[in-house]
């Protein structure tokens, strides 16, 4: 099949000012002017873009695929200002049924930062809104959450048990749960609730595609795929559902499984899945002041803390090292990221091969400008949370004082370095809105309209290639993907106009109009 693609602006990385692109069978196979292509493409099917712009279709750097399908699920709490609107919320997703008397509820997306004096939702709260019910609330950072007390039972949480390595089990003055769940604590408890059934869960896949869909993105990730996730994914791969390609990264322990689980995924994508190599996390986020800091945060509070030790960093750095697998670290904090850097100096040092790898600093919120020398030494692709900066601006020029808020996501220094960087969202932390992030790393604004970091700021061209190229590099398919140019696949997205030439502050304003996949619509048309 032959289709031509015209009648609109072709935007790419790499420019080449052409009108129109031939792909046949998911393949580009020219680019050019119009009447040239035209003579060649014979019996095709014509494109008309009506003017609008045709770029490389976005990749997706960092996010949890499985996570955003769950949300699908769930009762949205996004933006929720106050402990009553979440009451009445949950209520509603209870009211319009399917959740049988007794079974879990989950509801996620909300921010602590957004209620009243910056408190959890109480305990007391939530047994009164789901007395019935197992509840369990996710923050919108995915680090923490709250339970109900049918759901601390459930999990078998007392006011005698410890907190884990890690993680810490929210308690009053008196000693008595407070049904506040963070870091290790909170995940270890996701762990134990109860799964959907396969088709609903199956359901919320598809569902999940087409929100990235919708946002231009055709390469996915799969962040954190923990055992308990592995079946899922497993069916999801052989129900045929996978549209867009996914590539999924094991978690620490879970990658021998992993890779025996799909060993026709192991190198290369079966049915648009890939098993891309190990992640790790190294400590939590700084809107919820548990990112590990090498200075205390402002006004008290200490430094965070982190989530492993060196032995253990250096123990995964092995295990990518000896099986050739790419390595993912979380970390949002800079002594997070000195640990990672520290323990990635000792283990290049005993396996050299580790930096043509391409190893990867999820986050990089904090990153020290001093630390960036050593992330280029290192061979280190930091990939930077860049919509932070609008979305949690505000609370971190509180945490951290305007100086030290004003370097979060620093791609401006690390350009100037030359320092290769990409874009992510973490989805669901944020919908996976790539024109959003595009516009905040160009104008770095806050909720209230803070320009924060104005040297961090960097041009729409190399934003641009941060969510396309540049991804394409991360994830080592920069052959197949990224640009528009003879022999990558039709990976396209068509946006509402040209992002290079409108002006840098309505960059927000762009619409994605359609998104192609091997040259196949997943959205639009």
């Amino acid at each position: 099949m032959k289709q031509l693609f015209y009648n609109g602006e072709i935007v790419t990385p790499e420019a080449s000012g052409a009108e129109a692109v031939l792909v046949e069978d998911g393949v580009i196979r020219d680019v050019g002017s119009r009447e040239s292509l035209w003579c060649q493409a014979g019996d095709c099917r014509i494109v008309n873009l009506h003017g609008a712009a045709l770029l490389p279709a976005f990749i997706d750097a960092h996010s949890h695929f499985s996570q955003v399908a769950a949300r699908q699920m769930q009762a949205d709490l996004a933006d929720a200002g106050t402990p009553e609107e979440i009451a009445r919320r949950i209520r509603a997703f209870l009211a319009a049924g399917g959740t049988a008397p007794g079974t879990w509820v989950q509801a996620a997306g909300y921010d602590h930062n957004l209620l009243p004096g910056g408190r959890q939702p109480s305990l007391a709260l939530l047994d009164s809104c789901v007395p019935d019910h197992p509840l369990m609330l996710q923050h919108k950072s995915g680090h923490s959450g709250v339970c109900n007390s049918a759901a601390l039972r459930a999990l078998g949480i007392t006011a005698d048990t410890p907190d884990p390595p890690g993680g810490k089990i929210g308690r009053d003055s008196d000693g008595a749960l407070t049904g506040y769940l963070e870091e290790n604590a909170f995940f270890e408890a996701q762990k134990k609730v109860p799964l959907p059934d396969l088709n609903t869960f199956l359901r919320a896949y598809r569902d999940a595609q087409g929100v990235y869909a919708s946002h231009g993105i055709t390469t996915v990730q799969e962040g954190m795929m923990v055992p308990e996730l592995l079946p899922l994914c497993r069916a999801l791969v052989d129900s045929g559902l996978l549209k867009l390609d996914l590539v999924g990264y094991a978690a620490d322990g879970a990658l021998s499984e992993a890779a025996a689980l799909f060993p026709r995924s192991v190198g290369r994508y079966d049915r648009h899945f890939r098993l891309g190599g190990l992640k790790i996390f190294l400590d939590g986020s700084p809107q919820s002041r548990t990112a590990w800091m090498r200075t205390p945060y402002a006004a008290g509070g200490g430094c965070g803390y982190g989530t492993l030790d060196d032995d253990a960093v250096l123990a995964a750095m092995e295990t990518a090292a000896r099986g050739g697998w790419q390595l993912l670290a979380h970390c949002n904090g800079d002594a997070a990221a000195a640990q990672y850097l520290r323990c990635l100096a000792r283990a290049e040092e005993a396996y050299p091969g580790l930096r043509e790898l391409r190893p990867v600093l999820i986050h990089a919120q904090l990153l020290g400008t001093d630390q960036l020398d050593e992330v280029r030494r290192l061979g280190v692709i930091p990939s930077f949370f860049a919509a932070h900066v609008f979305h949690w601006g505000d609370v971190h020029i509180r945490n951290f004082g305007p100086e030290r808020a004003a370097s979060i996501s620093p791609a401006g220094s690390a350009l100037r370095r030359g320092i290769r960087f990409t874009f992510h969202q973490d989805a669901p932390v944020i919908p996976p809105d790539m024109v959003e992030t595009l516009w905040c790393a160009v104008n770095r604004r806050t909720k209230g309209g803070v320009l924060l970091g104005p040297e961090e700021r960097i041009t729409p061209l190399a934003a641009l290639r941060a969510v396309t190229v540049n991804a394409a590099w991360q994830y080592g398919e920069e052959r197949r993907k990224g640009v528009i140019t003879p022999g990558r696949a039709a990976d396209l997205t068509v946006l509402s106009q040209n992002p290079l030439t409108v002006p840098p502050e309505e960059l927000r304003e762009l619409q994605v109009l359609a998104a192609y996949k091997d040259g196949e619509p997943v959205f639009g048309e």
